[in-house]
């Protein structure tokens, strides 16, 4: 047996002591306060940013590029998994979680600019699913911007899109709460690896009355660049 499966499994066990007492509650059904839509990136700690150990509390997705939508028959439409607890278990919060340096950004804004590698055909479907957000972003960069700052402004760009997305969704209900953050690992924000800044909510992204109206939680709002 690989390794790596032994010490998951190893360490589930240590879970599975800590934890075993903890489902309780929420064995035969669940009522998560929050939804939120991460970017399916290893470096994402998506449960451990908000130090969260209880069972039934945020209903986690993931995919790569921390995407709200997905394509049907009938058009362009909110991800079932996204839309679920918000349609199914009166979660009524939504937090879209972008990170700084995203690769699922980086491959769209090289798609953009036709510099685009070949990707195996789930992963350009992926893309394609991204890309189409990113497009206006990518059109409203500086010319002389450097890669690396091109990158973390389209993943600020790409959260405000996935936020309006639910926002504009006739099958989320006005009632929901959509807030728009970035994880930062990489230093851009501040030196605080691991801080989560809100740059968006409910399709406000202007600092200032987003203070105003949030106090709570000002510290915690901070954008890096404007379009």
């Amino acid at each position: 047996m690989d390794q790596t499966v032994v010490e998951l499994l190893e360490r589930n066990a240590d879970h599975a002591e800590e934890f075993g007492d903890r489902f309780d509650d929420v064995q035969d059904s669940q009522r998560p306060a929050v939804v939120t839509v991460c970017c399916a990136d290893s470096r994402v700690l998506q449960d451990q940013m908000w130090e969260n150990d209880k069972p039934g509390h945020v209903f986690t997705c993931a995919n790569i590029g921390n995407r709200v939508c997905q394509r049907t028959d009938a058009g362009e439409v909110v991800s079932g998994d996204v839309l679920y607890p918000i349609a199914h278990t009166d979660t009524e919060t939504a937090v879209v979680v972008g990170h700084t340096g995203c690769g699922a950004v980086t491959a769209a804004y090289d798609a953009i600019s036709g510099d685009g590698a070949g990707e195996p055909a789930g992963i350009e479907h992926c893309i394609g699913l991204l890309t189409p957000h990113l497009e206006a972003g990518v059109e409203a960069l500086p010319a002389d911007v450097r890669r690396t700052e091109a990158i973390d402004r389209l993943v600020e760009y790409n959260v405000d899109r996935q936020v309006a997305a639910l926002v504009e969704s006739e099958d989320v209900p006005d009632s929901v709460d959509v807030v728009g953050v970035v994880y930062d690992f990489q230093d851009v924000y501040t030196e605080r690896r691991g801080e989560v800044h809100v740059v968006n909510v409910d399709g406000e992204t202007e600092v200032d009355a987003l203070r105003n109206t949030h106090s709570e939680i000002a510290a915690r709002i901070e954008r890096r660049w404007e379009y």
